[in-house]
This record gives structure tokens, C-alpha cells and sequence, in this order.
């Protein structure tokens, strides 16, 4: 069964803005056609519309489609003034995140407010307006505040609110330019802040063994299952020393030079362990009885036992280190482990690149 695509909150944005306006030129409307940044005109209902001191607000309930957001069906709403002599300016208000950290494609002190939202914004107004009429138009979100402490907004430095996204104007469900767009901006942040050295780690389970090891939680990204889209990041951003934390399972695949580690893109892992394995004298019993396991875990959980065991991980995580060297262009170190947070084998200085981290 296909998923439904939905609309961003900068879509909504658009959306809440071009009913408004219609309002006040008295073409009001129950329905809005937003031209998306691709060319796509996209119908949107409007929740309502109210007339305001001197102005009109309406709002959009934003749809996420099947995606799993949290922005789901909250209120986006736009408040505009008509003003002669042409021109939109578009701001913030209640509700919308007020950044406070370098890094983000809005400067300190801005609302956060997209750059391709916001020329959506204004260009869907623009196509509305009589020449020579210009507006002033306030985009807010009644429930903004609440929503942002359920998104990164707390920790990417955005305080009071969500931020108003989108490149396509689009909602994709699952969709993986979200995943990586924070990732990215994550990687941002902490590089404006003067970062040279950065954890990075597929998971809150990596995240948690970081932190247990010294790393503060904030200078620790979270890269998903896209960590070849985080090295690269890393690599045009200039970072010079990578901490790796993964899971022996995602450690497998790295090393094997899968990138993108999710299930449906790569696997191989138990091969990989047999792989290392071989190579450091475990006899074909021993092998067996790493492909019959069920997880990587339990495989390596055996094998860290033994010597060649032992070895065999420790390359695995030195092959692992390779890749990520050479991807992203940084000194790295790594470490893998299994749950509970069993620490199976590392590579490189890992305890100095903690300490780098932390005063990164």
C-alpha cells in the first residue's frame, strides 16, 4: 500500500498567508493553490480566517501525510496588514523557535523561518497582490512552544517554538531528506561554534555509550542509519577529528563499507564477523556457530571471549576506521559494543579524541 505524502510547515505558512490576503482583497476563499518551489500547484484547505486590528489572520492545520511528525495536524497561522508601495516583509511571532546559535540558514536573533519557506511565502503573496500593494505578514503557531520540546529545535539552539521547514514544500513519508537535513544541521551548528572534533553515533545507544565515556550529549549527532551523508557533511565542513560509536551490527556494515546501513540497504553483518573471524584463525566450527546466531550481538558477544575473537573485532573496528577516514577526511577513532553497553573492541585513540570532543 502506497503512504500519503503530506504538506510542510512552510507550506502551511504559505498557505495561512495567501488566505488572508485573499480575505482582505475580498476574494475569500475555503481553499488556497500554493506553488510550491518545484512548480506544483498544491490545493490547501484553510482551518479559518478572522479579521484582526487593522489586518486578517487565517490558519492551516498541517498535514503530514504518513508521516510520523510531530507537527501533525498543529495550527499554522499568518497574520497580514495590506500596506501601499509594494514589498512583504515576513517575521516570526509567538510560537515560531527564535534562534540563538551561528550555523543555521537563519542568522541569530531571526525567527526560524527557512529560506526557501520564506521565499515561498512571499512569492505566493507577491503573485496575489494588485501592483503597488504591498504587506507585513507575522506567521505564528498558537501551539508552537509545546510542539518544539518533541523536535531537535532544544538541542540545534531554536528556543520558544518550532521552526518553519521545508525545501519542496512537500512531506514524504519517512522521508529521508528530513533525517538528513537535521543531521546536517546539527553538524553546522556545532562547526559555527568553533567545533573542530565531533562524536558521531548511529543511535541512542551510541549516544549513551558516549556519554558514559565523557561526551557531552550536545557535542554527540545522532546520524541515523546515514552515515555516509554525515562523513560527507563532516568532510565539507572541515571537521578534523571523528569520534565513531556504533553497535556491532552497524559497526559490520561500515566496515564493510556500507553507508547507508539501513536493513533494507545493506546487511551482511554475521558474514562480516565470520569475515574478520577467519582471518584470525577461528576454524570453520567457529564460523558455523556465528552464522546460526540471530544478531551480531549474540555473534560478537561469543567471539570477544577468545583471543582470535578479540582480534578479529579489533579489525573489524580498524577496517571501520579506514572507511571513515577516507570518507570523511578527518582523523577518526572508533569503538563498537553490544548491548547493554558491553564494550567489544576500538580502534584508534579513542580516550584522546574524548577528551578532544569535549573541549572541541
Amino acid at each position: 500500500m502506497s503512504l500519503r505524502y503530506g504538506f510542510t510547515t512552510g507550506t502551511a505558512a504559505a498557505a495561512a498567508t495567501l488566505g488572508a490576503a485573499l480575505w482582505l482583497l475580498g476574494r475569500p476563499s475555503w481553499w488556497v493553490k500554493v506553488t510550491l518551489p518545484s512548480g506544483q500547484v498544491l490545493p490547501i484547505p484553510l482551518g479559518g480566517c478572522e479579521r484582526i486590528e487593522g489586518g486578517a489572520q487565517a490558519w492551516v492545520f498541517k498535514d503530514a501525510g504518513d508521516d510520523p511528525d510531530v507537527t501533525d495536524r498543529m495550527a499554522i497561522a499568518a497574520k497580514v496588514w495590506l500596506r501601499p508601495g509594494g514589498g512583504v516583509e515576513v517575521d516570526g511571532g509567538h510560537g515560531i523557535g527564535l534562534v540563538t546559535r551561528p550555523g543555521l540558514p537563519v542568522p541569530v536573533g531571526g525567527r526560524a523561518i527557512n529560506p526557501a519557506p520564506l521565499r515561498m511565502i512571499r512569492e505566493n503573496l507577491l503573485g496575489a497582490l494588485p501592483r503597488g500593494l504591498g504587506a507585513r505578514v507575522e506567521i505564528w503557531a498558537p501551539e508552537g512552544e509545546r510542539v518544539a520540546k518533541g523536535t531537535f529545535n532544544p538541542k540545534l539552539g531554536i528556543e520558544g517554538g518550532i521552526s518553519i521547514l521545508g525545501t519542496t514544500g512537500v512531506v514524504r513519508p519517512m522521508s529521508e531528506d528530513a533525517v538528513v537535513e537535521t543531521i546536517g544541521a546539527e553538524l553546522s551548528v556545532l562547526r559555527a561554534e568553533g567545533a573542530t572534533s565531533v562524536c558521531l553515533a548511529p543511535g541512542n545507544y551510541g549516544r549513551d555509550v558516549a556519554v558514559r565515556l565523557g561526551v557531552p550529549v550536545h557535542r554527540v549527532v545522532n546520524v541515523s542509519n546515514y552515515v555516509g551523508k554525515a562523513l560527507t557533511t563532516c568532510s565539507e565542513l572541515g571537521f578534523q577529528r571523528l569520534l565513531f560509536i556504533a553497535q556491532v551490527g552497524k559497526m559490520a556494515k561500515v566496515a564493510s563499507g556500507s553507508m547507508d546501513t539501513h536493513s533494507s540497504k545493506s546487511d551482511g553483518r554475521l558474514e562480516a564477523l565470520c569475515a574478520y573471524g577467519a582471518l584470525h584463525g577461528l576454524d570453520a566450527g567457529w564460523l558455523r556457530r556465528i552464522m546460526e546466531c540471530n544478531t551480531a550481538d549474540q555473534a560478537a558477544g561469543m567471539m570477544v571471549e577468545t583471543e582470535r575473537g578479540k582480534r578479529a573485532l579489533e579489525e573489524l573496528c580498524q577496517r571501520a576506521r579506514m572507511r571513515i577516514e577516507a570518507a570523511s577526511g578527518a582523523e577518526a577513532a572508533v569503538l563498537t559494543f553490544a548491548l547493554p553497553q558491553r564494550e567489544l573492541a576500538r580502534s584508534g585513540p579513542v580516550e584522546e579524541m574524548v577528551r578532544s570532543v569535549r573541549g572541541a
